[in-house]
């Protein structure tokens, strides 16, 4: 056991583990047990369309087949990381600071109101921070949201209906210049185009939608009690930054504690573009808890 808190990394929708893949060592380095899982869904266990690995694309088969991923709930993803929290607290101190990127918000924060005694810090990045009672999908339509909704921008990504194959489908093997442009434009801009390949080339293509609908569960009296960060991305064409601020606003607002805030002049995928400068980030949040 460590002296030091441990760290759980939870990536966003599409994603895996590998997205921390240049965070871990960099951590592991500065004597912090470093651990990242796959999501239910994700990595090891994603279940993509039969359609999604054929070649040439059958765009009908695409934008009709229904999910094997639909089936994947929030409780299997919230138990998941629950579970890794537990692991890695074990290893550590006895307490674990929890990251989670983009769609991956809707599940640290179950795993902070069901656990709040095993973290030292929950961390937002460019993540969804929701307010008690909200859905990601309530959210998104909100009046007073201060930016384009997520929806609008995402539906030049998906290449099906969500309410027909029970998922949102982004095809990451497609072979059209146009939409492969437009993947990169919002989730690694800053990327070479071999980092891109690097970061993309395992990625899923069904991100399940019934997580979408679930309200969020945090309490003042448990989640609130764990210090929380958010780390903002300027760049960002995922999670915009107004979108951000005002997540954090709609938060605070019934938190017994603000959120603390940190910057970086990046795109959603700092762990592509500035990993050395998101590893000090997140090491200076690691010495603030460890003062408390």
């Amino acid at each position: 056991m460590t002296a030091l808190p441990g760290f759980v990394f939870v990536h966003g929708a599409w994603h895996n583990a590998d997205t921390w893949h240049t965070v871990l060592p960099l951590l592991r380095a500065r004597g912090f047990i470093a651990e990242a899982l796959d999501l239910p869904g994700a990595g090891v266990y994603a279940q993509d369309p039969s359609c999604f690995r054929q070649q040439p694309a059958d765009l009908a088969a695409m934008a009709t087949e229904f999910s094997p991923n639909a089936r994947v709930t929030q409780d299997e993803r919230t138990a998941a990381v629950s579970a890794k929290v537990a692991e890695v607290a074990a290893r550590a101190n006895g307490q674990v600071v929890l990251v989670g990127h983009s769609l991956g918000g809707i599940t640290i924060s179950p795993v902070a109101e069901a656990h709040p005694a095993q973290l030292a810090a929950v961390v937002y990045l460019a993540a969804l921070l929701l307010p008690p009672g909200v859905s990601p999908l309530a959210f998104n339509h909100e009046p007073e949201l201060p930016a384009i909704p997520l929806q609008q921008r995402f539906e030049q990504l998906l290449v099906a209906d969500p309410t027909v194959v029970g998922a949102g489908r982004v095809n990451w093997l497609s072979d059209d210049l146009a939409y492969k442009a437009r993947l990169k434009a919002f989730f690694y801009p800053e990327a070479d185009e071999e980092t891109y390949r690097q970061f993309t080339a395992r990625l899923h293509a069904d991100e399940p939608a019934s997580v979408l609908v679930v309200p969020s569960v945090v309490t003042p009296e448990r989640f609130g009690s764990v210090p929380r960060y958010y780390i903002r991305t300027s760049e960002d064409w995922v999670t915009l930054l107004p979108t951000q601020d005002y997540m954090i606003a709609r938060t605070d607002a019934v938190m017994p504690t603000p959120t603390v805030s940190y910057t970086l002049l990046s795109d959603h995928s700092p762990f592509a573009a500035q990993p050395q400068a998101l590893v000090a980030v997140l090491a200076a949040i690691a010495d603030q808890v460890c003062l408390k």
